[in-house]
């Protein structure tokens, strides 16, 4: 059984033709699939970057919740220690009654010192609505112009936050 020339021909032309047709359709597609990846690597650094984004925006969120949860917790221990500066100011003739509310005081001064919990300087110091509250002015040669002659609650600071503001007698 022989082949003829014809067939041997055809067959020959058969896998040279698919393999002309493979490399003109790659050759047509090689733009097309590049740009593809192109835009597929462009869609993958953007997902990165805004993952990346969003992991800084939590840690952020996360340490402004702590710090705001720090301050309402400060802030519900002040009356505490408003109420333990008011037992100092009073005459006391039980010498250990004085002496354990001036150790606890202490106690307490040191653990909002620690929390990094400072009080606001007002007395003396010129008026500043950012820290003082203002609830009385006076005219009294003695003093600047907003100078705070009185304070009437101590106000405190966490770091730059203000938990309470000071309230104060400004002069003049």
């Amino acid at each position: 059984m022989g082949k003829t020339k014809k067939d041997e021909i055809s067959e020959i032309e058969k896998p040279l033709t698919a393999e002309v047709v493979d490399e003109v359709c790659e050759a047509s597609l090689l733009p097309e699939l590049e740009a593809a990846l192109q835009t597929e690597k462009e869609k993958y650094l953007r997902l990165a970057a805004e993952y990346d984004n969003y992991r800084k925006r939590s840690s952020k969120e996360r340490e402004a919740l702590f710090t705001d949860v720090r301050c309402d917790t400060i802030a519900q221990l002040l009356p505490v220690y408003d109420n333990l500066a008011r037992a100092l100011s009073q005459e006391c003739s039980d010498e250990a009654f004085y002496k354990g509310i001036e150790m606890t005081m202490t106690q307490l001064r040191d653990i909002l010192q620690k929390c990094g919990v400072n009080e606001i300087p007002a007395v003396g110091e010129p008026f500043n609505p950012e820290v003082h509250n203002a609830i009385m002015h006076m005219e009294d040669p003695a003093y600047g112009a907003s100078i705070v002659a009185e304070e009437f609650e101590k106000g405190f600071m966490l770091g730059d936050r203000v938990i309470r503001h000071a309230l104060v007698k400004v002069a003049n």
